[in-house]
């Protein structure tokens, strides 16, 4: 192999590869979708032709077909009027009548075929191309599909567990902390003198209760009026044990004159 054979090769498979890695299947797939549906205005143009023929040489068959009916009647006219020439005349333009109207029938005949043909051929397009447009959807799905796949992989390529793994238990760790310090906050607030004195105002409301249900018990005859009233807080002047103590200090006084 020459010097320049291969150097040939080698640029070949050169710009071969970068025109291979630009192109996009979903776009190619795409744009010949495109293509295939523009095709589509362009074939009923075609078959309308086609179409417009054959009713044009419809039209003239029946033209020479009533132009043959006249003829041999003018003809049938003329040889009863004796007119022999009129009658020779219109016999030449019959026979050109019918070469003309024989020839439009074969045209006609074609014309009805190639219709037919193109019609058939533009169905089985429109149907090549709805079938090869599902298939390029499918096409385009699998390859959305495995781009997915290709950044999926690429993801857990570059995955790493145990990073993520301490960066958990270091959140843990930080959480139950502030969770510890949290309660140790509310263990103190529950001990604290606030709460102590929150407990003696409501020792100190029941005993208030206890007393004025007892009053009342009192006044209805159901306790006799010298009973000592449990937890009831002494009288101004009095003592726990019941004693005067204006009466110990005069004795007091007393004893030490």
């Amino acid at each position: 192999m020459g010097l320049w054979s291969r150097f040939k090769r080698s640029m070949r498979s050169l710009f071969g590869g970068i025109v291979e890695k630009t192109e996009d299947p979903e776009r190619i797939l795409q744009q010949t979708i495109r293509d295939m549906r523009d095709r589509v205005p362009e074939l009923n143009n075609s078959v309308a032709q086609v179409m417009a023929t054959e009713k044009l040489l419809a039209k003239n068959k029946e033209r020479l077909e009533a132009q043959v009916v006249e003829l041999d009647s003018k003809i049938k006219a003329s040889v009863k009027m004796g007119r022999d020439d009129i009658a020779t005349a219109y016999i030449g333009q019959l026979q050109q009548a019918q070469v003309d109207l024989q020839k439009t029938s074969q045209q006609l005949e074609h014309a009805t075929l190639a219709s037919k043909q193109a019609v058939k051929a533009r169905d089985n397009y429109v149907l090549q191309m709805q079938k090869r447009s599902a298939e390029a959807m499918q096409l385009i799905n699998q390859s959305k599909q495995a781009k997915l796949q290709e950044q999926l992989a690429q993801t857990m390529e570059t995955f790493n567990l145990g990073d993520d793994a301490s960066t958990f238990n270091e959140m843990r760790e930080r959480i139950d902390r502030r969770a510890a310090a949290a309660e140790a906050k509310m263990q103190l607030g529950a001990a604290s003198v606030d709460t102590q004195m929150q407990d003696i105002e409501r020792e100190a409301m029941d005993m208030q209760l206890q007393d004025k249900l007892l009053e009342y018990k009192r006044e209805m005859g159901l306790l006799p009026s010298g009973t000592s009233q449990p937890g009831a807080l002494p009288a101004q002047g009095e003592t726990g044990t019941g004693i005067d103590s204006d009466a110990v200090l005069k004795e007091g006084a007393g004893s030490k004159e």
